[in-house]
């Protein structure tokens, strides 16, 4: 939105004391404690980029959170939202560790030169809000949008081949029709309710108390949206109208005392020296051993991306697949490691291969060590199958959970390879040969040999996820009841806990406490965490062959043209659909923003 100026508005923060602080003559000045949200946040282990450090993860910035918590010279929070794409689940993760930290009697504020609606859910969890008067708050609801690329597949002369189990499974929709289905229209407002009301209205009602607000109310104030910031400070959306400098020189007096220091990137860890990148190289060349404690430790291991078999990685065609290799070696790994008591799955994907993530079950069901689940912004589809076995499901109330369907697609090329003058013909032996062909579509005995795997991928599907309830506890889990939950429908954690897909709402470390406690472990106690799988370098693809060169460099270029960045998500699980047919993956594009 446009950023109009206005005239000087210049409001203190409220004014309050610090626990615990020393206020003699001599006392050291309390220090803010300053970290900057915002980028994706990518959940797993930190990764090196090629010159210096790389993005810090999600986790990283809760731990510094914490670590402001429990730091006896830190007296408040100061959070600076930017450019913050985040789906519910992580918010509720920061929302929770900015909860914690107030909850060690300390404050927290938060700044941002515009907020929209992730940014602004997150910085109502804290104690005071500001904007300068040039910015603004667009808080304007939720919204979905589904793109549908049959016609244009038909411009380019393209067709899709498709099978699917499952009404809901609208994965293959935009392939195949112009419009939405009314299953998906269904599943898609259902979802969107929960969300508006459950995350949205209730965060409003309960950050904004001075305001008294009814979800009635609060829904009548979203309508009026976007605000300006004048407006968002008249309407009591915000407290005070402030530049950053501003805004900091009213720490002091907010905290009660008379100087505060402000400490730039708080506990952030320190990115390495220029060479970096050819530092990482070298210890490639000559590797040096990382010591590691003998303390006992939980072992997290992150499933984020799309499920492929191998190992999976980051690809110039942007995202990130995570490999069914990858993911059992760590989980192996975790199992053998002496000083590793249990072992949490964190998962952020919306599924993909459905022989991956078969094979990432099978290491779940025979590890001897406590397996528990947490599900991120997604978990679906093939990201809910990997759960399974799990001794405990926790979601995010707002995670985008199940999709138990299954589906089997081509992009078929023949009639473009026609166009540009290309023709194909074909010698073989055997009636079904063609399967596998990019350049024709199924033949009728074809089709019902691939019709045949996909029920059975998906009978096992449901099998196995009836079997995992049960076993978790839900022991009124039955195959007619999955059933009825299945067929590909997508479900907000809420939802899926009300329905027994998942066992618990909660955080990673909520998780983390039950590992602990499923190991004979105090749940409270802090433990060491073993991050797993370890990030993968750009060196570290280059030196496996795993980069997508040269061609996935021409195709990268689509980032920088409008709406290059979309067409690439959606390219890329059609392009893995080559080398697995047969996907449990979930639909397009879900994203409330």
């Amino acid at each position: 939105m446009s950023r109009p100026l206005f005239a000087l508005v210049l409001l203190l923060l409220p004014t309050a004391a610090v626990a615990d602080e020393p206020k003699g003559k001599n006392a050291p000045a309390p220090r803010v404690a300053h970290i900057v949200i915002g980028g994706d946040m990518d959940e797993g282990a930190p990764t090196e980029a090629l010159f210096g450090g790389g993005p810090e993860t999600l986790r990283q910035k809760i731990d510094r959170i914490k670590a402001a918590a429990k730091d006896k010279t830190v007296a408040a929070l100061y959070l600076h939202l930017d450019n913050l794409h985040a789906g519910f689940g992580k918010v509720n993760e920061l929302r929770r560790a900015i909860a914690d930290f107030r909850a060690a009697g300390k404050k927290a504020f938060a700044y941002a030169e515009e907020f929209d609606t992730k940014a602004y859910l997150v910085a109502l969890a804290c104690d005071a809000i500001s904007v300068p008067e040039s910015g603004g708050l667009n808080l304007v609801g939720l919204r979905a949008e589904v793109s549908y690329y049959k016609d244009a597949l038909k411009l380019a002369a393209l067709d899709v081949d498709v099978l699917k189990m499952g009404g809901y499974k609208s994965a293959v929709e935009p392939f195949l029709r112009t419009d939405m289905s009314a299953e998906n229209r269904e599943q898609l407002t259902s979802m969107m309710n929960d969300n508006f009301e459950k995350e949205l209205v209730a965060a409003l009602v309960g950050g904004r108390p001075d305001l008294k607000l009814t979800p009635a109310a609060a829904e009548a104030l979203i309508d009026e949206g976007p605000f300006t910031a004048r407006k968002a400070l008249k309407l009591g959306l915000v407290d005070a109208l402030q530049y950053e400098d501003q805004f900091e020189a009213g720490f002091a007096k907010a905290l009660g005392r008379d100087e505060v220091k402000v400490v730039r990137g708080y506990g952030k860890p320190k990115k390495a020296d220029s060479a970096g990148g050819m530092a990482a190289f070298m210890e490639i060349l000559s590797p040096k051993k990382k010591s590691e404690t003998k303390d006992p430790k939980i072992a997290v291991i992150h499933i984020v991306g799309a499920i492929a078999s191998g190992k999976g990685g980051f690809s110039l065609l942007g995202g990130h697949s995570v490999g069914s290799d990858t993911i059992v070696e760590a989980i192996r790994d975790a199992e053998k490691n002496a000083t590793v008591k249990a072992i949490v799955l964190r998962v952020d994907s919306p599924g993909g291969s459905a022989l991956a993530s078969d094979v990432i079950w099978r290491a779940v069901a025979v590890c001897k060590k406590p397996v528990v689940a947490s599900m991120g912004d997604v978990a679906a589809s093939g990201g809910y199958y990997v759960c399974m076995n799990s001794r405990r499901i926790f979601a995010e109330p707002g995670t985008v959970t199940g999709s138990i369907g299954v589906f089997g697609m081509k992009i078929v090329t023949g009639k473009l390879e026609e166009r540009v003058g290309v023709t194909t013909h074909v010698i073989s032996r055997g009636k079904n040969t063609g399967v596998n062909s990019a350049t024709f579509k199924w033949s009728e005995s074809e089709r019902k040999a691939m019709t045949e795997i996909i029920e059975d991928v998906y009978d096992q599907f449901t099998d196995k996820a009836v079997a995992g309830r049960v076993a978790a506890g839900q022991k009124q889990m039955t195959k007619e009841k999955l059933l009825a939950l299945a067929g590909g429908r997508v479900w907000t954690g809420r939802q899926a806990q009300a329905n027994g897909l998942v066992d618990e709402l909660g955080t990673l470390d909520d998780a983390i406490a039950f590992a602990k406690k499923e190991a004979g472990l105090d749940p409270a106690k802090d433990m060491e965490l073993l991050m797993l799988p370890k990030g993968s370098s750009f060196i570290d693809k280059l030196m496996d062959g795993d980069l997508d060169l040269p061609f996935g460099r021409a195709l990268a270029d689509l980032k920088n043209v409008p709406g290059g960045a979309k067409t690439l998500q959606l390219m890329a699980p059609v392009l893995n659909a080559r080398k697995a047919p047969v996907q449990v993956l979930m639909p397009f594009h879900i994203e409330f923003k």
